[in-house]
């Protein structure tokens, strides 16, 4: 039979509110009575219920993580990132994949509000930031992650995707390419319309037009198909950038398909330095994965313990990582 709170009291031979005191870091009582109470509990095997905690202390130790989908390596990477450092700080993370899609985001956002998570993180893309609605009516503590929501304002931490697609449009233009490509998420989702706009400005500096019929737009289940109608087409182009690496590992398979040689026939450049860019040997702008999920938890647990605050908004650099996908015109 698990022992109880009361069992802890009896055999340390205090009070409840006592045992409840050192649970919660409360209460005037020695460090060495702490530490007393403490063993007593780890020797009993007493684990202190959630619930209970809750109902005393008004906190579960406890956030939520809306990402996209768990499946993509930067996102389980950012989440990894994220629950080493809740749990750093003594917090549990809920991990959820929304897809991008709003009413998902809703369903998880009512969820983790009923659960009464202390904040939640939001590294997913939205078309309607009133999806966040259950969490934001309850004013429970919200921090975006790799997203941006001008409309909501909370801690941010982001990196600079402008500078980002900036730097893929500069490194393939010094290469020799002029005829250039891009493969984009969806349009609703910030950090992608940030690539694209530092990629197009870029190339536009250097004298560069792209074509806008060069320019598509991709999920992760259809890159292969939508980078093969890029590669096949009449003016093929000589260098692709890909705005993750999802869709740059996509484009490897088409160009394989197509018969193309990279990078001798096709240049192409990723977007967030994931695990699967170091075994392609993928040309990508490094993001700093483990910084922006450390981050985030500490933006929104700094949210948690002062409200009131000013919203801080990070951007951290991004750094291109040379591989062998790309290389200069021949």
């Amino acid at each position: 039979m698990k022992a109880t709170i009361y069992d802890i009291a009896k055999e340390a031979g205090v009070s409840i509110a006592t045992v409840s005191h050192v649970i919660n870091g409360k209460g005037k009582i020695s460090k060495e009575r702490r530490e007393e109470i403490r063993g007593i509990m780890a020797r009993m095997g007493y684990k202190p219920s959630m619930i209970a905690s809750a109902l005393t202390s008004k906190k579960t130790y406890a956030l939520g993580l809306l990402v996209p989908d768990i499946s993509n390596p930067f996102f389980a990477e950012i989440a990894r990132a994220v629950e080493d450092e809740g749990q750093r700080h003594g917090y549990s993370v809920f991990i959820c994949s929304t897809d991008n899609q709003d009413e998902k985001v809703e369903r998880y956002a009512a969820l983790l509000q009923q659960k009464k998570v202390d904040g939640v993180i939001i590294g997913t893309g939205m078309k309607d930031p009133s999806a966040l609605e259950p969490l934001l009516h309850d004013n429970v503590p919200i921090a975006l992650l790799a997203r941006e929501l001008p409309s909501v304002n909370v801690p941010t931490v982001i990196v600079d995707d402008y500078a980002g697609g900036a730097a893929a449009a500069e490194h393939l233009i010094a290469l020799g390419h002029r005829r250039l490509a891009v493969l984009a998420e969806q349009e609703s989702i910030s950090s992608s319309r940030e690539r694209v706009r530092g990629f197009r400005q870029a190339a536009e500096a250097a004298g560069v037009t792209l074509d806008p019929a060069l320019v598509r737009s991709s999920g992760m289940k259809d890159s292969k198909d939508r980078a093969l109608e890029l590669l096949q087409g009449e003016n093929r182009p000589t260098a692709v950038f890909c705005c993750n690496d999802m869709l740059a590992i996509g484009a490897l398979r088409a160009a394989k398909q197509a018969g193309l040689c990279i990078p001798q026939d096709c240049s192409i450049v990723g977007f967030d330095d994931t695990v699967l860019a170091s075994v392609t040997d993928l040309t990508t702008i490094a993001q700093p994965i483990e910084r922006l999920g450390q981050t985030a938890v500490q933006l929104l647990l700094r949210h948690i313990g002062q409200p009131g605050e000013r919203s801080e908004r990070i951007v951290l650099p991004p750094v291109l990582v040379m591989r062998q996908s790309s290389s200069a015109l021949s």
